[in-house]
């Protein structure tokens, strides 16, 4: 299982890397046509490859929410999630947001009404409409870091928080012995917790210096509290597995499970991170 996971984890992180970098060269790349100068908006390939996995992801909720006999509204909630994920290329305005979820809302009473009627409208409108703001809210935050803060900053949220996955995993495995959460995750342990603080920092601290993109102090800030952020994020994930009596989300990437299983993560740790470089150049200007 490690040995997989340390595979497949690496031919996804180079995956990544590409198509990030790709998009940050596709931004400054401009298309003359008929003396009009065109420029896709910045974040545009990352918004994509965040659609694909909001709609891969919404379709493994919707095997947890079957397997507690509640119904997915798919085209509403992937429609819904979908829009709401990609609002930070229209500069992540307020109103947008509050369109979409508001929208989104009716659509999901509305197909209760068609598909279901009285039966479980709390229950499933409820799942549903977590399942949008789970994946489609939360995930606008990573694309809201690429387009507001640039393409390295992105990487280092991306790469601090899968390390932390990585060294929790790997020293858990390794030397595991003392139960983290044995009643929500039994396979999670504090000495695998120390290994994330310990990778998580370690890749801050090996982005700060070599990209510039934040002091050393704040490096270590930001590996601490988003390796803590993403354990909490993996193991709310974990919560809804177990009350699916799922052990993984899916079966489709040896070594980790599903796409759910990937993402939990970066998922609960993209609003804090948005929140620390936000936080940063407020602090750079200031000074």
């Amino acid at each position: 299982m490690l040995k997989h996971r340390l595979f497949f984890g690496t031919l996804m992180t180079v995956a990544f890397t590409a198509i990030v970098i790709f998009d940050g060269w596709l931004g400054n790349f401009q298309l003359s046509i008929v003396n009009c100068q065109f420029r896709l908006p910045r974040g545009t390939i990352v918004a994509a490859l965040i659609v694909a996995l909001v709609v891969l992801g919404q379709i493994e909720f919707a095997g947890l929410l079957a397997a507690k006999n509640l119904k997915a509204f798919m085209p509403v909630s992937i429609i819904t999630s979908a829009a709401l994920a990609v609002t930070p290329i229209f500069n992540f305005q307020l109103s947008i947001v509050n369109f979409v979820l508001a929208f989104g809302l009716l659509g999901l009473v509305l197909y209760q009404y068609l598909c279901c009627g009285t039966s479980g409208v709390l229950a499933n409108c409820g799942a549903n409409c977590f399942s949008i703001i789970y994946l489609g809210l939360l995930s606008s935050f990573a694309l809201a870091i690429r387009v507001d803060f640039g393409v390295w900053p992105l990487l280092m949220f991306v790469f601090v928080v899968k390390s932390s996955d990585i060294g929790a995993y790997a020293v858990g495995t390794l030397f595991g012995k003392h139960k983290f959460s044995p009643r929500v995750s039994p396979g999670k342990t504090w000495e695998g917790a120390g290994g994330a603080l310990v990778a998580a920092v370690a890749s801050a601290l090996a982005f700060a210096a070599g990209f510039d993109i934040m002091s050393w102090q704040w490096a270590i800030a930001f590996g601490f509290f988003s390796a803590c952020v993403g354990q909490a994020g993996d193991l709310a994930e974990s919560m809804l597995k177990r009350d699916a009596q799922r052990k993984d989300a899916a079966n489709k990437v040896p070594g980790f499970g599903g796409i759910l299983d990937i993402i939990d993560s970066p998922l609960a740790a993209a609003p804090f991170a948005y929140l620390f470089f936000m936080l940063l150049r407020g602090s750079a200007l200031a000074n």
